[in-house]
């Protein structure tokens, strides 16, 4: 439990983000005795009343929480948490009503954005000029924050006029997930992969976050943003800097960040045109996804006929450091794809020297694979002797399987969101990117999207249901290596 009580305000309270992970992951907290009774979560919208929003968000943890975990009485103590403000987020004097609600506890103030970024630093604003802010308040900005450094940069310092950067908690869910906290448990609690973490053990390594799903009809923003602003600066970076960080001097939030801050300061730039170019942009044509025929991106609902938005990118990306000298890190992101998969792929060099079968040397590898959706978990792949009388000493390749709910007797796996707003609360920085993280990725990307605007190409076509684009495949192929699916 929560040592003190909060008061979790949230801004788009009945859009779908509040209403499909934050309420439930909050009902989830409450349900494992995780909030401190006299929290109160207090949704502010633009249109409603108390009574319309608690019914649509029981009507939402119906849902959206597995019928198993519905549990009455806990719905009811729940529902007793939540009240509602309606307020124009742009209208100062509507916020009076809440700042008067809010003066009724001395409790900690958590206030969550759940909406457009361009309303961060109004709503900021006219929090301050309420009165509804005081020394224990805490802010949540959801991404994307802007759509390149520039923009990024001026709603930054529009919210810093308010918050500290001690107050300000910009979420990225993926680092809510389990698997990707425990990259810091795998890496630096055992030494069996900490002394073979650098570039004299691994060949190269891939992180790949793939998604079945298409744009669903988000069209006028996705073309907008496109898979390098909405998946390679938050979510691809964030487990890049995780899986190639030199170990923190300790677990606070600073010191965790700053050695992510120095991967950001190693990238390379990269040559995104040119018949010599380590970026790939694609996007889906129509095709068949878990059975069924789906459109191409430019045949979906408003589509515009002069986009060159890519819905697929592929990468190589250097790190120039000691550590990471001369391996590649090959990042893939797309939607439309065969399968929904988040993953990191650590591929280890072979012995310089190969006494087994001639014939076995292209499984003589070792693969570590860490898991983040669809199924969380770890397995190593190791080579052992077969078990075949027929054969002196044959090798065959088998893993080792770490699987987070079934080895740990879990019956669930907490939702990222449950963890980071649980860490919200309590006041724990760690899991949630600081200020200059934000700018370095801004930069990094930025420098390849002005390529593009140079390049009058086509992004390249793939099928729905495919694994992306025939470039991508080169691309890791002129390197002799191969995506991990094809192996």
């Amino acid at each position: 439990m929560s040592s003190h009580a909060s008061d979790i305000i949230i801004f788009g309270a009945r859009g779908d983000l509040a209403q499909r992970k934050l309420l439930p992951a909050l009902y989830q907290l409450d349900r494992a005795g995780l909030l401190h009774p006299q929290s109160r979560i207090i949704g502010v919208s633009r249109d409603g009343n108390r009574d319309s929003f608690i019914s649509q968000s029981l009507e939402n943890l119906a849902r959206y929480v597995p019928e198993k975990e519905q549990v009455t009485q806990e719905i009811e103590t729940f529902s007793a948490r939540l009240d509602h403000q309606c307020i124009s987020f742009t209208d100062a004097k509507g916020y009076v009503p809440l700042a008067e609600l809010l003066l009724q506890k001395h409790h900690d103030r958590v206030f969550y954005y759940a909406t457009a970024a361009s309303l961060f630093g109004p709503i900021s604003q006219n929090l301050h000029a309420s009165g509804c802010l005081n020394s224990n308040c805490r802010v949540v900005l959801e991404k994307p924050l802007g759509h390149n450094h520039e923009s990024s940069a001026a709603i930054n310092d529009e919210v810093g006029k308010y918050f500290t950067e001690a107050q300000i908690y910009r979420i990225d869910h993926y680092l809510g997930k389990e698997t990707v906290q425990n990259l810091i448990a795998l890496r630096f609690a055992n030494p069996l992969f900490g002394s073979q973490w650098n570039c004299d053990h691994i060949s190269h390594i891939e992180i790949t976050v793939a998604e079945k799903v298409g744009i669903e009809g988000r069209w006028g923003y996705f073309d907008e943003a496109g898979q390098m602003r909405d998946m390679v600066q938050n979510h691809l970076l964030q487990l890049l800097t995780l899986t190639a960080m030199e170990p923190p001097l300790d677990l606070s939030a600073d010191a965790i960040r700053n050695e992510k801050v120095r991967v950001l300061q190693a990238l390379a730039p990269v040559k995104a045109v040119g018949p010599d170019k380590h970026v790939i942009r694609g996007r889906y044509t129509e095709g068949v996804v878990d059975g069924k025929s789906v459109p191409g991106y430019m045949n979906e609902e408003g589509a515009n006929p002069n986009s060159s938005t890519e819905t697929f990118v592929a990468i190589k990306a250097e790190i120039r450091n000691w550590r990471w000298a001369g391996v590649p890190f090959y990042l893939r992101t797309g939607k439309r794809m065969k399968q929904k998969l988040s993953q990191i792929t650590v591929h280890f060099k072979p012995h310089a020297y190969y006494i087994f079968n001639e014939n076995q040397r292209s499984v003589a590898r070792n693969r570590l694979t860490i898991r983040l959706q669809p199924e969380e978990g770890i397995s190593l792949k190791i080579l052992n002797k077969d078990q075949d009388l027929s054969q002196a000493m044959n090798l065959r390749a088998g893993s080792l399987r770490l699987d987070f709910a079934n080895d740990f007797g879990r019956n669930r796996i907490p939702d990222a969101y449950e963890r980071l707003l649980l860490e919200v609360v309590r006041g724990n920085q760690y899991l949630f990117v600081r200020r200059d993280e934000i700018e370095h990725a801004w930069h990094w990307c930025d420098q390849l999207i002005e390529q593009w605007k140079q390049d009058d190409s086509a992004p390249q076509g793939y099928s729905a249901g495919s694994w992306g684009p025939k470039g991508a495949d080169l691309l890791i192929m002129k390197d002799g290596n191969c995506w991990q699916e094809d192996l």
